[in-house]
């Protein structure tokens, strides 16, 4: 069914060249875009994970505990630049990626995003720390607000589970709409997995 603009039901009229990378990336390419936003994400969960391996099973003190990456550029652990910037990648991942979810999938899809939103914001509150030198309650180093209660290593272990499980739950659920008389996704998602 199609609007009188030619659009199919449900799709924002995009018109223009920004707007038809963004219709492509959730219609034709969004399970090629949803991989590459899932390989940034496992990667990014391996160096976290690496970093806890390093503190928990080998004993390494939290300062020589950088992942796989910050032993040969320990200045990527340190930069709040670095952080900042992964975290700002992620929620215009999550933002792109959005229009392309529908059902269940987009309220789980949209549950990690909120989470993300707050991430970023604690990112952004580091970053604001580490350019102005002034860190929350007098410390030697930028503190987010929920650092005040856990230790950062864990923080991010937490932030990326908490953000990693309903992202991974959307894109199951978004891979199997259109059977059982769910809505089904206007890209090729569900096509590609056989659930169409």
């Amino acid at each position: 069914m199609s609007t009188e603009a030619g659009h199919p039901v449900g799709d924002a009229p995009y018109t223009g060249p920004r707007n038809r990378v963004l219709r492509t990336l959730n219609t034709d390419r969004h399970e090629l875009a949803l991989k590459l936003y899932t390989v940034v994400v496992l990667a990014h969960w391996a160096e976290h994970i690496v970093q806890a391996v390093q503190i928990y099973v080998l004993d390494w003190p939290v300062q020589q505990a950088r992942g796989v990456l910050g032993i040969p550029f320990p200045w990527l652990v340190t930069s709040e630049w670095m952080h900042y910037g992964y975290a700002i990648i992620m929620l215009i991942g999550f933002l792109l990626l959005l229009p392309g979810f529908s059902g269940r999938s987009r309220a789980w899809w949209s549950a990690a995003l909120l989470v993300q939103v707050w991430h970023h914001f604690e990112h952004l509150l580091l970053l604001v720390q580490a350019l102005n030198g002034v860190n929350i309650g007098g410390g030697g180093a930028p503190t987010s607000l929920v650092q005040l209660l856990v230790p950062r290593v864990e923080l991010h272990l937490l932030y990326n589970t908490v953000v990693f499980v309903p992202m991974v739950v959307a894109m199951y659920l978004h891979t199997r709409q259109g059977t059982a008389g769910r809505e089904a996704p206007r890209c090729s998602c569900a096509a590609a997995s056989g659930k169409a």
